[in-house]
Parts: structure tokens; sequence; C-alpha cells
């Protein structure tokens, strides 16, 4: 039995120990490293080549290095036929939803303005609501979503989810589909966006999005998005003009379309907004490894592994 492994952005060297570690007597393969293709029958991958998974004749399962899976499938000439195994990491939601407490608190608390204050030697005292008065809204109520939403209503905001299908959830406003999409943009203060990325959810930040959205109530206040979960699901010079225009009163963005971020992109000297490096949650490789283990001693035995992805869905 042979893997390949393979990450844009990961050490390898690295990944491999772990997934040796996990997985004694199987041969781990780098990208280059083998002669016979037909050899290679499983890959855990995070962005592969284009085509790289194709040339592989003998692949049955692609394991993904991380939560999403539109990285595999916007490659034109994936073999649709074989199962890709989704990344559910525990460590990965805590991370997720500490990124997103802590920054919806900073806008809510307005640290960013006092930041401003700071730096002019300024002590002005600014007007916040109650927190249980700030409407928070968002979007994708999957694994990470879900989790994000409660940690959300259990610190004391008024949250809501919007999800494709209809969902259910103690204390959460649950929106569903295209018919109440306006009306849970029209309540919401603070924007979470954690959609898959799919055709139909690319640049869904968009300016028709943002007009939409209620008003935060503090004095000259616009709402804010806060973005730890695709670069492609926002039209970034839309959301410069929201922000220019006082449409959003601030952002908080950890994804973007090309990463890193260009030197010269208007996001970096804007007061109000946080810029972090694609940062807001981190697979651990030793889990991946592991989870993988499992998932492949359920295949030996003849049983189901999961959990699988679908590729009409793009998550």
């Amino acid at each position: 039995m042979s893997i390949l492994l393979y990450s844009s952005v990961d050490d390898m060297d690295v990944w491999r120990g772990h997934f040796r570690d996990a997985l004694p007597g199987k041969t781990i393969y780098l990208p280059g490293e083998f002669e016979n293709a037909e050899e290679i029958e499983y890959a855990a991958m995070w962005e592969p080549p284009s085509g790289m998974l194709s040339s592989l004749p003998n692949l049955k399962v692609v394991f993904s290095l991380g939560a999403g899976v539109d990285h595999l499938f916007r490659d034109g000439s994936f073999p649709r036929h074989i199962p890709v195994v989704r990344v559910i990491d525990p460590s990965l939601t805590e991370q997720m939803c500490e990124y997103v407490l802590l920054h919806a608190m900073y806008h809510h608390r307005r640290m960013w303005e006092y930041k401003v204050f700071q730096n002019k030697s300024e002590w002005n005292l600014l007007e916040t609501k109650r927190i249980g008065d700030v409407r928070v809204g968002v979007m994708g109520l999957g694994v990470l979503g879900t989790a994000v939403a409660r940690v959300l209503r259990d610190f004391g905001f008024s949250v809501a989810g919007w999800s494709s299908s209809r969902k259910e959830e103690d204390g959460i406003s649950c929106f569903a589909g295209a018919d109440e999409w306006d009306a849970f943009l029209e309540r919401t203060e603070i924007l979470v966006c954690l959609l898959p990325l799919t055709d139909a959810t690319r640049g869904i930040l968009s300016s028709a999005v943002f007009k939409k959205l209620a008003r935060c109530g503090d004095t000259m206040r616009g709402p804010v998005l806060i973005n730890p979960g695709r670069g492609g699901h926002m039209v970034e010079g839309d959301v410069l003009a929201a922000l220019e225009s006082g449409v959003l009163g601030g952002a908080s963005l950890d994804v973007f379309g090309e990463e890193p971020l260009d030197a010269k992109s208007g996001f970096w000297g804007r007061d109000d907004v946080l810029v972090t490096p694609h940062s807001a949650a981190a697979t651990d490789p030793v889990f991946v490894a592991t989870s993988i283990r499992d998932n492949l001693a359920r295949l030996e035995r003849g049983e189901e592994v999961g959990p699988l992805a679908h590729f009409d869905r793009g998550y």
C-alpha cells in the first residue's frame, strides 16, 4: 500500500514523519519520488496541481488534508468516481471558535477605534450596546459554522445562522434557502462567513449583500464582516468600497483570493480592517495521520470510509 502526500503550504517532511508514525509499514511518497504511478493507491492532498490525481491510474481514495475540498474539485481533470474523505479535526473547530469569538468581541467593543485614539493620545469613550443586543449572523451551519454559532450564543450574542437546507439549533434563529436569505441579512450586524466554497457561493460577499446588512446601532457605525472561510467568497473590490463608503464599519479578514496578500493591497493600510495570514485554524497533522490510519483500517475490513465529500454539492 502506497500513499502520495502533498501540500502546497505545509512542510511535507514534517507531515511525512507523522504519517510514518501512524502508518508503520506503509510507503509514504512525496511527488517525484516514485517511478511507477500505478503503485499509488491513496492520496493525502492539499491544493494539488491540476492533473496530479488524474495521473494515478490505481487511485482508490483521496484524503483532504484540511476542512475544505474545493481545492480538489476545482481541478477539471479530477477523477469524479474517486471517493474524497474530509477532515473534521476537533482542534480545528476549537481554533475557529476562538477566532470568531475574539473578532466578534473586537468589533463589538470597538477595539480598532480605541487603537486609533491611542495612536493620537486621545482619551475618548465610545458607546457600545449590551452583548445580548448585538446580532451576529453565521453563514453556513456545517460542522464549523454550527460550533461557532453555539459559542457565540453561549457567550451572550443574539445569533442567527443561514444554510442552504433547514437546520434547528436551540437559541439560534435558523434561516434556510433563498427565500430566507434577505431576512437573515437584514437582522445581521456582524456577518461571519463559514460557507463551503462552491460555484454558488463564490463571490457571495459582495456589495449586494453588504447593503442589506443591519447597522450596528453605535454612532456612525456600519455592520462588520468576519471572513475566516475562503478567500473566494469575497469580491475584494466590493469589500474595500463598502469600507470606504461606510456601508461596512469594519472587517476581520483571514483569507484572500491570492495568498500571501499582495503588499500593495488596500486592506493593509486600513485601521478598520484586521488582516490575519490564514491563521484562524490550522489542521493538526497528528490528528490527520491518525484519522487516515483509521479510515484505511476500515477499508481493509471492507467497511465504508468517511466523512465523504459530495462532488455534486462541492463539499
